[in-house]
């Protein structure tokens, strides 16, 4: 069983990054509860979030300018951190001017603020008019000093130049997962992308506001998330964006269990997981860093199901071996269940429906090793013997 997990084990090189990231998605939420809602940071937990940030990237980028975020420029600052800050907008009017006020103020009252981002995908979510957007990005220009943009996918650059027109810089989201893109192609295409938009909009300002891969999820078709895509992708795109200079924001630094409503992909975006800990080593092999653990966890389960064979009355070598690898067949199993509950977050529904699958599935299983200690034993077990010869009647 020992020697099956070490053949099994996964590696995989990419290319080595030695170096700071220029720029990272940060929200400053945990747990499963909506900002809107119930999820309101404190300063204590944006500060032990930003010392974790700092030694891995030299600026964050913001969302939203309200609902605990507006703490987050000056507590960045304390770690030498930029801050390009968000003006998050929709179709809610009152809160448009309440994100476009607190953003003013925090580029104002704070040195370490590099840009404003006037709404997020907006246009691709329908939610504002394309000069209904303008406008606003205009109003925000007029009161400030800072580069002032708005972050939207790269194909509504493409299709609205009169929005490139009335920023200061382009923020272009490239993420090739939701194009039906490979993670060996993912890439290619952002940096084909990036030559575009540069080939479109020359002279201006190109930023990939938005690069990532997901660590966990279901697959798209072609695009396939999980930890080592996400490495292997991540690594290869910042060594060779480096290399021809471009500025690049990644999406994102900590994984936002909270934003399930994107679907299975949506909270396992971050480069560190939501007990901010580093999904991936930036340098040397891709390997599961955990992967042994399980593998013990699947041993020492296998060994203590085996136990019941040592009290077994001269059972034959098959019928053991029959024995043992059930055993440890479950033991993998357990250790396999245990690992997605330790890599995967959940709401309270599908963390119930998993705990009581779990539950009914533990006598089920002690059935089927209860058959199969009885299959075994008639298969490979030992003839049994008559004990006591009975003596045939004489003939009449």
């Amino acid at each position: 069983h020992a020697a099956i997990w070490g053949g099994l084990r996964e590696e995989r090189q990419a290319a080595d990054f030695n170096g700071m990231l220029p720029s990272v998605s940060y929200a400053p939420f945990e747990g499963s509860g909506h900002p809107d809602v119930d999820n309101i940071p404190s300063a204590e937990k944006i500060r032990a979030d930003l010392k974790k940030l700092a030694p891995l990237t030299r600026a964050i980028r913001l969302y939203s300018s309200t609902g605990g975020v507006e703490l987050v420029p000056p507590i960045a600052a304390e770690f030498g951190l930029k801050v390009t800050v968000g003006a998050w907008i929709d179709k809610n009017t009152e809160r448009n001017e309440r994100e476009i006020a607190a953003a003013l103020e925090l580029a104002k009252r704070n040195s370490n603020v590099i840009g404003i981002v006037v709404g997020n995908e907006t246009i691709y979510r329908g939610e504002q008019k394309v000069d209904d957007l303008i406008e606003l990005i205009q109003r925000v220009k007029k009161q400030t000093t800072v580069p002032v943009t708005t972050g939207e996918i790269w194909n509504i650059w493409r299709d609205y130049p009169q929005l490139a027109s009335a920023v200061d810089f382009i923020a272009a989201h490239i993420l090739p997962y939701w194009e039906n893109f490979t993670d060996k192609q993912a890439v290619d295409q952002a940096m084909y992308i990036y030559g575009h938009l540069r080939e479109i909009f020359p002279g201006k300002r190109v930023v990939i506001a938005e690069f990532g891969w997901p660590s966990a999820g279901y697959n798209l078709k072609n695009a396939n998330p999980g930890p080592f895509e996400q490495a292997s992708v991540l690594r290869n795109f910042v060594t060779r964006a480096d290399a021809i200079g471009m500025d690049y924001n990644i999406v994102e630094a900590i994984d936002q269990p909270w934003k399930f409503f994107e679907g299975g992909v949506g909270p396992y975006w971050g480069i560190l997981n939501a007990s901010r800990e580093p999904k991936f080593s930036w340098t040397g092999p891709i390997v599961d860093q955990d992967y042994w653990k399980v593998a013990i966890i699947a041993l020492l389960v296998g060994v203590l199901l085996s136990l019941p064979i040592f009290r077994m009355v001269r059972p034959t070598i098959p019928q053991a071996i029959v024995l043992a690898a059930a055993a440890n067949g479950v033991g993998a199993w357990f250790a396999t269940v245990f690992a997605y509950w330790n890599t995967h977050y959940f709401v309270f529904g599908s963390a119930f429906a998993l705990t009581l699958g779990l539950i009914l599935l533990v006598p089920l299983v002690l059935i089927a090793m209860a058959r199969i200690e009885e299959i075994a034993t008639i298969a490979f077990g030992r003839t049994p013997t008559r004990l006591i010869a009975t003596a045939l009647p004489a003939p009449a």
